[in-house]
Order: structure tokens, then sequence, then C-alpha cells
């Protein structure tokens, strides 16, 4: 079943086009990876489909009764989200401000799936622990709680591993795909080509050359041969 379908894109800045003529869906389960060069275009794609950007032109469609404000969105960490001073249950929480609306507070409901998602994640027993005072992969941890509060479909995924060490590379490529086994289709940008084959079932490469298809497909083309032979660097 189809969940989010983007047709003949065109993304960019007044006159800037970054992405011409883009068409890409994802389907309930699919594990998208969307690898290419720096300043391609990558990050404009994923805050349009957010929603807070709008295309130069083109559709995007979300189907299966998902909604833009209904997808779990981890972003990249600058240094003073990095320093927030909120507890982790405040942080997690915050994922259900859609769910909540206007309310100046979180009810029983909300309370009880922030709870589920840190149980989940492994992290429940940080929920009294000043955000700021965990490690990086603690964090994206969190962070990826509070993107499963606003979902039960899809998962935008920024560099959700920028800067952790290989242990904890590994252990939230786990974590990620785990959420996928159980349904939730996961859109990542990331430039660790290797894992990505290694996980994805889909990729998207955006640059010069633009291929949208299976991993499998993906390795048989001449830009996947070529990134893939570079040892992975897309950046």
């Amino acid at each position: 079943m189809g969940r989010l379908v983007c047709e003949h894109l065109t993304l960019g800045y007044e006159n800037n086009i970054l992405i011409d003529d883009l068409s890409f869906r994802v389907d309930e389960g699919n594990y998208l990876c969307i690898v290419g060069e720096n300043g391609t275009g990558k990050s404009t794609l994923m805050r349009t489909i957010l929603g807070l950007q709008k295309a130069m032109s083109g559709e995007i469609r979300y189907e299966d009764g998902l909604k833009s404000t209904e997808i779990g969105y981890l972003p990249q960490q600058t240094m003073v989200q990095k320093d927030f001073p909120a507890s982790v249950r405040e942080v997690v929480y915050s994922g259900c401000q859609t769910k909540a609306g206007i309310r100046p507070f979180y009810n029983k409901e909300e309370k009880s799936l922030a709870a589920k998602n840190m149980e989940r994640l492994g992290i429940t027993e940080l929920a009294g622990r000043c955000y700021r005072e965990l490690s990086g992969g603690q964090q994206q941890r969190v962070l990826l709680a509070r993107a499963l509060c606003a979902t039960e479909k899809m998962l935008l995924l920024d560099e959700p591993v920028s800067g952790l060490d290989p242990k904890v590379t590994a252990e939230m490529y786990k974590l990620i795909k785990g959420l996928n086994d159980d349904g939730i289709s996961v859109i990542m940008i990331s430039h660790d080509i290797y894992s990505a084959v290694k996980y994805a079932s889909h990729i998207l490469h955006i640059g010069s050359d633009i291929f949208y298809g299976t991993v499998d497909e993906y390795k048989k083309t001449k830009i996947g041969k070529l990134y893939l032979d570079e040892g992975g660097e897309d950046r």
C-alpha cells in the first residue's frame, strides 16, 4: 500500500533549481535511503515532504491516511539542540505536540504513548535525566522516541548516525531496521552508502545523475558501482 507519492517534483529556491522532474514513491514497509553529493537538494526534498517548503512544481500525495503532520522527523542536531536543558521525558513528550494541538498539557494517552516509545528504545531509565547530560547515542534514541510519538506510519531521518562511534552507529541502524520490520516506512538521508545498501529496500540517488529503484537495481547501475567502489564516499 502506498504512503507517499512524489511526481515530477522540481525543487529549489527562487530561480535556483536543485532537483528537476523527480518522481518516486514510498510504500508501506519500504526503507528508502536518499544518497548523493552535498548541495544537491536532499534536505530540501525532506523539508518539502514535511510540508515546510513548497515545491516549485510537481505533486506530493500522502496516502494510506497519512498526513504531513503525522510523519515522525529526526533532524540533524545542532550544538544548541544537544545542549537543550529539558528532561528526557519532556523531550519525548514534545513529539505529541501535533496530537495535543492547542492544549497546554499532554493527556493520559499521549503520556502513555511516550512511555511506550521510551521502553521500545530502551531509554525508560533515562526519563528523569537531563537531555544535555546524555551521550550522543542516548540523545539519538531520545529523539527517535520523540519522532515515534508523532507517527505510526513513516519516519524521516536526516543523518541519524552522524557523529556516533561505530558501535553506537551499528546499534542505531539495528533499531531503525527493527522499526521498519514492524511496518513503519523509513526515509533516511545518509552518507553511508554501504549501510544504505545493507539495510534499505530502495535507493534514491540525487546529483548530476538521478536514480530511484531497489537496492539490487542500484548495485547494477554505473553510478551505484562507482560509489560503492569508491568506498561509500557519497559526500
